[in-house]
């Protein structure tokens, strides 16, 4: 019987007791605040998804990474409900081509949005956007 094992259950023979990991994540270093605050900008190609993930998983671990991925998630929001709408509302026979137009115009808009202000983050320059619902506090 193993003298260190807890509450009185056996380690395997010549197996170490598994102690686990501490939950206490590491601060980001600069060029990794960075290149999430970036990565964040860049996501909105994809919507909002990206945004909220990186907000969700880094914003303890670094100061630039909370802002820019909260900017970028403010900003992806509402324009990815729009564009998810949209492309429901494709499925109407009448009015379809013009959603479809629609939510094309509206995926080409944060693409060229989100690109501008991922290269501006990724120069160390906090971004904001000029309108900005900015839901997210």
């Amino acid at each position: 019987m193993a003298e260190n094992a807890p509450d009185g259950m056996d380690a395997p023979q010549g197996q170490p007791q598994y102690h686990g990991v501490p939950a206490n994540a590491l601060p980001l270093t600069a060029g990794e605040d960075r290149q999430w605050a970036t990565l964040a900008h860049f996501g909105g190609i994809l919507g909002c998804v990206p945004a909220l993930l990186i907000y969700l998983i880094f914003r303890d671990r670094g100061p630039f990474t909370a802002q820019e991925s909260k900017e970028a998630l403010n900003f992806t929001l509402p324009p990815t409900i729009a564009a998810v709408l949209a492309n429901i509302l494709v499925i109407l026979p009448a009015v379809g081509n013009l959603f479809a137009v629609l939510a094309t115009a509206i995926w080409v808009a944060l693409t060229c949005f989100a690109v501008s202000a991922g290269i501006r983050v990724n120069h160390g320059q906090p971004h904001r956007y000029r309108f900005n619902l900015r839901w997210i506090k």
